[in-house]
């Protein structure tokens, strides 16, 4: 599967950089921020070649900040889609709202 071997080729790379330290792991979540930050003006911007990258880059920061938890990228994914596969809830003001979270609106 080419997304996993990606996933396992940026974790080798981390390893080699040495930010697989668990005590990386605050500079790691700062990175994420900054990340969806430039996610965030690339969007607004409209600029789509800069939408890819920043989301190719929130990834590879992702991928290792588990690394630095201990937590596995694609368990973490896999885990997050069984809880939200079988959702339902409806669109409000363009997001989607869960019917749980709909509930206690009432």
């Amino acid at each position: 599967m080419i997304y996993m071997d990606t996933v396992s080729e940026v974790e080798q790379w981390a390893r080699v950089r040495g930010l697989d330290k668990p005590s990386n792991s605050s500079k790691q979540l700062i990175k994420l921020m900054e990340e969806v930050g430039e996610l965030s003006a690339a969007y607004n911007k409209g600029r789509q070649d800069k939408v890819i990258d920043s989301m190719g880059d929130i990834q590879i920061v992702l991928i290792i900040l588990c690394m630095q938890l201990g937590v596995g990228y694609g368990t973490s994914l896999l885990d997050a889609y069984r809880q939200i596969r079988y959702r339902k809830g409806k669109m409000i003001n363009g997001s989607f709202v869960k019917d749980e979270d709909l509930e206690d609106e009432r």
